[in-house]
């Protein structure tokens, strides 16, 4: 696999009522994505990695590569808490036909640099695709910090998701790592205008998963360097954004906005909760007094 180009939205993971995963709604998610998007990070934070089994995750990480049927990449989250687990994973994603693999650092305890560099090593050592780090200091429970980044590097680590919303860390890696050729990819729609003037050139955008085609707009707006025009839509995209904040979660908006586009009709994992009535009507509201329903 080459460098990450374009979005690549973190998918989500449809499941029933019963809390089952829903593969119907999988495959229509799958065929609605593909075409209007350069790939599929799947199994993540969006997909609801930490709350399925490990069978679960190689289930969607392998349905998911069937539906895409080669239309675009697709790259397995595998992180865990265990070194074990992950490498199980990765190995698995690899033989399904994973166009690369990325691991948030374990998580539950913090671990020191030689720790995370032994960790990332052994999924390197394991697949001959790609190996991104996901750096998400929020969601892992610890920074990472440049000199581990270039620690991972040094160790085969190809590039690095960055969902640190630190855009000073952003251009710390495009300036340090990216030379080399280490990958370094925006994990979030947020800050896109402002990381692709400092040479990004592939983001990771929750919102993709409801409205791929705002993304690609605002995506290729920012490659084409029309940044008057970028500016507008990336302010667009961060007022979707705080759209999304009208539920508990990120994860139970984009739940509710795929629904009221009539994409698939599904429900996030518990704990996590669906939206509920109210919640729902204030982002139809919303979206309506932005034109995009």
């Amino acid at each position: 696999m080459e460098k990450m180009k374009g979005i690549v939205p973190p998918m989500i993971t449809p499941f029933t009522e019963q809390g089952e995963v829903d593969i119907d709604a999988l495959r229509t998610l799958v065929e609605f994505l593909s075409k209007n998007v350069d790939g599929l990070f799947v199994a993540g934070s969006y997909g609801s990695g930490a709350l399925m089994t490990a069978q679960e995750r190689k289930d969607v990480t392998r349905n998911t590569i069937r539906f895409a049927a080669g239309r675009v990449p697709v790259v397995a989250m595998v992180g865990s808490a265990s070194t074990a687990e992950s490498v199980v994973l990765a190995i698995d994603a690899e033989r399904a036909g994973a166009s690369a693999v990325a691991a948030i650092g374990p998580y539950y305890f913090k671990y020191e640099q030689h720790a995370l560099v032994d960790y990332f090593g052994s999924l390197v050592d394991a697949v001959k695709i790609p190996v991104y780090v996901y750096n998400n200091p929020r969601f892992q429970g610890y920074p990472m910090d440049h000199n581990t980044i270039g620690a991972l590097a040094q160790r085969g680590v190809f590039g690095v998701k960055d969902a640190t919303f630190d855009i000073l860390a952003h251009a710390d890696y495009q300036r340090s790592f990216a030379p080399s050729g280490f990958d370094v990819v925006l994990g979030t729609e947020a800050m896109w205008l402002s990381a692709r003037v400092l040479g990004c050139e592939a983001f990771i955008p929750g919102l993709g998963n409801a409205f791929p085609e705002l993304c690609r707009k605002l995506y290729r707006e920012g490659m084409e360097g029309d940044f008057d025009a970028c500016r507008r839509t990336q302010f667009l995209v961060n007022r979707v954004r705080e759209v999304m904040s009208l539920t508990s979660s990120s994860q139970s908006a984009v739940y509710a906005m795929l629904a009221l586009r009539g994409i698939i009709s599904s429900r996030p994992r518990r704990p996590i909760l669906p939206a509920t009535e109210s919640e729902t009507a204030a982002i139809r509201e919303a979206l309506c007094g932005l034109k995009l329903l």
